[in-house]
């Protein structure tokens, strides 16, 4: 009894106890497994010990068993911070919830969330109206930061990592993942003192539901705040496999579905304890964590199996072409990578202190780890509660042109379904998205009326060598003209198969719909977005996309050369490469 008590304690409402578990939504459902099934007392009392923290104290209640065990879920704030969905309808009957002392019962502008979106937000309010006072509702445990480095930059820093979580940009200086430092930000007790206003984060708090009529925001705790114009920018939250769910603690407590920097640093002690990690997905997040901890396990000369599983034939299979998928993969195997692909996980059991895998394609994968990288869901919890429309197809809130889902409600980043005018509706995932979308947001709150036009990009690293960068429709079913820049003297007249020894050092991929340009890619060629938006923007059709591609710096206006030392001929025809099946 008491056991269950304390697994009721632990997995209660996420205001009460900010819990910041590292193992994120797969360690809450261990937890409800454990009160299910009676099991995981150690792992109990290991999380009572060391995860109930609110505010920097520790919060332990004196009375058991005053709260009613529920499923539990999370979502996260845009840059990928988890928190534990709780439910709005429980009380505690014994121990009333931890109130935020001093929060002001009306605010001028609130922000659900605390993430990347939210400051971009914050940041545009603040500059169209330097007095501003902004207030941000964040359940994350930590101020808004960029997620991209925890899959990327970080883990090329060295075995160390700071607290401060900097990393080496590509011009060498040293930048930290924390937008701004903690004393950037104004502190609750002077929000409605200070002069000149401030932007205030208001932790390990959720709000539940928003009276977009009233414009009142509901938190968990039963706090109320008026609001004259209010965001939501609440992200979204990993996506698990079946397999894994509501399975016995020891098994979840192995499981990590990776987004947060919480997710970060508990990967990042493990490593070095760790024979064997197996990373699950075949996207941008899954290969950028593969090649990373490959590199990290040759630099340490750490000797630690990587894994990569994925029910595709290759790595990055939903958005590049199938040649280019094919060397890619090569280049992950290259990297120290075991590519296990068309496999999935169809069972899971603990063998020896090991998670013993059974897949789909007959064999048993034993890893100590497993990683979970299979997308992401938006977070839209306040739709129910707070009458919010939903796209039924792309999923999160619908929005206009303008981000507004309601008056004087906006909605940006991950969560946002809106309407785009050279590509019909969308919903996008990408960090530059978070800021454009939230800059706007946030130019609109103070009264802007600006419609969302940007054509956002993303970029993925695969090791040292591989990097591209991508804007608009990125999808492999799509039919694909490749241009590559050419390593030789000699250049390809004409159309010509891939080859297997091709390089791709350089080029061009067009994406189209109805003979349409409707994406780029730009691989291992940088600086050139601005000409990719603009071929976007001007909607090209039917047009010779060799052409097109010259406008691209595949070529430098003078002759030079190669990695050989031999020189190439200047505005020479580009190898050129379309996806035969996409065009079938």
């Amino acid at each position: 009894m008491l056991r269950q008590s304390l697994v009721r304690l632990i997995h209660s409402r996420s205001s009460l106890l900010c819990l910041q578990l590292s193992v994120g939504t797969a360690k809450r459902r261990a937890l409800s497994t454990a009160q299910n099934t009676g099991k995981g007392l150690d792992l109990t009392w290991q999380l009572l010990a060391g995860g109930a923290i609110a505010g920097g104290s520790t919060y332990i209640a004196h009375h058991y068993g005053y709260l009613g065990g529920s499923k539990s879920g999370g979502h996260h704030d845009d840059d990928g911070h988890h928190h534990q969905k709780g439910d709005a309808s429980k009380s505690a009957s014994t121990v009333e919830p931890v109130l935020v002392k001093g929060l002001p019962e009306s605010v001028p502008f609130l922000i659900v969330g605390g993430g990347t979106a939210a400051f971009a937000a914050s940041r545009a309010i603040r500059s169209n109206d330097p007095k501003a006072r902004v207030l941000l509702i964040s359940a994350e445990n930590h101020y808004p930061y960029m997620r991209p480095p925890l899959s990327k930059e970080l883990w090329y820093s060295g075995s160390e990592v700071k607290k401060e979580f900097t990393f080496k940009q590509w011009n060498g200086r040293e930048k930290s993942i924390f937008f701004e430092h903690e004393e950037f930000y104004l502190p609750l007790e002077q929000f409605e003192s200070a002069p000149n206003g401030g932007i205030t984060v208001v932790k390990c708090q959720r709000v539940v539901k928003i009276d977009a009529t009233d414009r009142k925001a509901f938190l968990e705790n039963g706090q109320i705040i008026s609001y004259g114009k209010c965001l939501i920018a609440t992200g979204g939250e990993p996506k698990n496999l079946q397999v894994f769910e509501n399975v016995a603690p020891e098994i979840e407590n192995r499981v990590i579905l990776y987004r947060n920097v919480d997710d970060f640093k508990r990967l990042n002690e493990l490593f070095s304890k760790s024979k064997s990690i197996t990373i699950i997905g075949g996207g941008l997040l899954g290969s950028e964590l593969a090649c990373a901890l490959a590199d990290k396990s040759r630099r340490a000369k750490a000797k630690v199996q990587l894994n990569q599983l994925m029910p595709e034939q290759g790595v990055l299979e939903r958005i590049l072409p199938q040649y280019l998928s094919n060397w890619c993969s090569k280049k992950v195997m290259e990297e120290g990578v075991n590519l296990i692909p068309s496999a999935t996980v169809k069972d899971v059991q603990l063998n020896n202190n090991q998670l013993a895998l059974s897949l789909t394609n007959g064999e048993t994968l034993k890893t100590d780890y497993a990683i979970v990288a299979v997308g992401l869901n938006p977070n839209v919890e306040l739709a129910e509660t707070s009458s919010l429309e939903v796209d039924d197809t792309l999923g999160g809130y619908r929005v206009n042109a303008e981000l507004e889902v309601r008056s004087n409600l906006w909605v940006a980043g991950d969560a946002a379904c809106f309407y785009d005018q050279k590509l019909g509706r969308r919903r996008v995932e990408h960090h530059d998205h978070a800021v454009v979308s939230g800059r706007l947001a946030g130019e609109n709150m103070t009264g802007a009326g600006k419609p969302y036009w940007h054509q956002s990009m993303f970029w993925s690293d695969l090791g040292t060598e591989v990097g591209f960068e991508a804007i608009g429709v990125i999808d492999s079913s799509l039919p694909t003209f490749g241009v590559f820049a050419k390593n030789g003297a000699e250049a390809s007249e004409g159309f010509r198969e891939p080859q297997e020894d091709d390089k791709y050092k350089k080029g061009v991929i067009f994406y189209q719909r109805n003979n349409t340009v409707v994406g780029i890619v730009l691989w291992n060629l940088y600086n050139n977005m601005h000409i990719a938006r603009r071929v976007l923007n001007d909607g090209v059709q039917n047009q010779d996309l060799n052409e097109v591609a010259k406008l691209f710096a595949l070529y430098p206006s003078e002759v030079e050369e190669d990695e050989h030392g031999t020189a190439g001929a200047v505005g020479a025809v580009a190898e050129q490469t379309t996806d035969a099946a996409a065009e079938q």
